[in-house]
C-alpha cells in the first residue's frame, strides 16, 4: 500500500473523470448557505508537479489534462478550481482532491484528510498551508497520519452531517474490492445523509464488475457512471475510470451524460 506514487499518474484521464465530478458535487453543495464536512480517505500529496521526472517517465498527464481541459467551459467548477490554483502554484502543477477541496469550499465549511505515507502526509500539510495567503481565510483542514478507513469509521457521523466523503483508495490491496462495499454501507447507517463518492479503476480484466454488482444491490438508488478511454501504455490494465456516488446531488445524472460525450468524442 505504501508503495503506490500517484506523482507518475496525475492528471491522466481518471483524474479528470474523478476530479470533474467532484468538482461538480461541491459546488453542488456549497449553493446553499449551510457548512458542510468533507472527508478524504486517502488524500495523496495534494500538489503534483506535471514537469517532473515522475510525471515524464509516464506522460499521463500530456495525454490527460493538457489536452482534455479544452474539453470543458471555463465556468465549470473543475476548469475554475484548476486555474485558480495553477495561477497560486505554476502552469505545470495539478491539483490533486484535497487542493481542489480547499479551493471551493467556504470559510464556513470543515475539511477533514487522511494520508498513511509519511512522505505524502507531509507534502499534503505543504501544500495545504501553501493553498491560501496568510490573510485569505479558508475552509477548517485537518490532516491526519492515519490508515483513511478507520478515520472515516471514526469519524461519522462528522460535525456538521451535511456533506460528502470521497474514498481513492490506491487499489493495490486487491481485497478492498471485497471490503469496500461493506464499509460504504456501514457509512451509510451511520451517516445516511452523506454523499459518498467512490473512484475505482475500470480494469480490462474486470475485476471491478463483482464490486460494482455487489454495491448496486446495496444501493440500488446510487449513480454509478463509468468511462472508457484507451491503456495509457502497452499492457496497462486500465482502460477506464469509475465512479459510485451514493446520495447523488440532484442534476449530476446529467452532468454524468455530458462528461461521457465528452469522452466519446475525444476517443472517436
Amino acid at each position: 500500500m505504501l508503495s503506490y506514487q500517484h506523482s507518475y499518474h496525475a492528471g491522466n484521464l481518471a483524474d479528470v473523470h474523478k476530479h470533474a465530478i467532484l468538482s461538480w458535487v461541491l459546488n453542488y453543495l456549497t449553493k446553499k448557505d449551510k457548512p458542510l464536512s468533507y472527508i478524504e480517505t486517502h488524500a495523496g500529496r495534494g500538489l503534483y508537479d506535471l514537469a517532473s521526472e515522475a510525471a515524464a517517465k509516464t506522460g499521463e498527464a500530456a495525454k490527460g489534462i493538457e489536452i482534455a481541459q479544452a474539453w470543458f467551459k471555463g465556468s465549470d467548477p473543475y476548469i475554475r478550481a484548476l486555474a485558480a490554483i495553477r495561477a497560486r502554484h505554476g502552469k505545470d502543477h495539478y491539483p490533486g482532491s484535497p487542493l481542489i477541496a480547499q479551493s471551493l469550499l467556504r470559510p464556513c465549511d470543515h475539511i477533514t484528510l487522511a494520508e498513511l505515507h509519511p512522505q505524502e502526509v507531509e507534502a499534503l500539510r505543504g501544500a495545504i498551508r501553501a493553498g491560501f495567503d496568510r490573510d485569505q481565510r479558508g475552509a477548517t483542514v485537518k490532516i491526519h497520519h492515519q490508515d483513511g478507513f478507520d478515520l472515516a469509521q471514526s469519524l461519522c457521523p462528522p460535525d456538521p452531517r451535511r456533506g460528502l466523503i470521497l474514498i481513492d483508495p490506491s487499489w493495490e490491496i486487491k481485497s478492498d474490492y471485497n471490503t469496500v462495499p461493506d464499509f460504504m454501507a456501514s457509512l451509510s447507517r451511520k451517516w445516511n445523509v452523506g454523499v459518498q463518492l467512490l473512484w475505482y479503476p475500470v480494469l480490462r480484466d474486470g475485476t471491478h464488475v463483482h464490486m460494482t454488482r455487489r454495491l448496486s444491490q446495496l444501493f440500488p438508488d446510487a449513480l454509478c457512471h463509468e468511462v472508457k478511454f484507451p491503456p495509457a501504455r502497452d499492457g496497462h490494465r486500465m482502460i477506464g475510470s469509475g465512479m459510485f456516488i451514493v446520495n447523488a446531488p440532484w442534476g449530476l445524472d446529467v452532468y454524468g451524460r455530458d462528461l461521457t460525450q465528452k469522452f466519446r468524442r475525444a476517443n472517436s
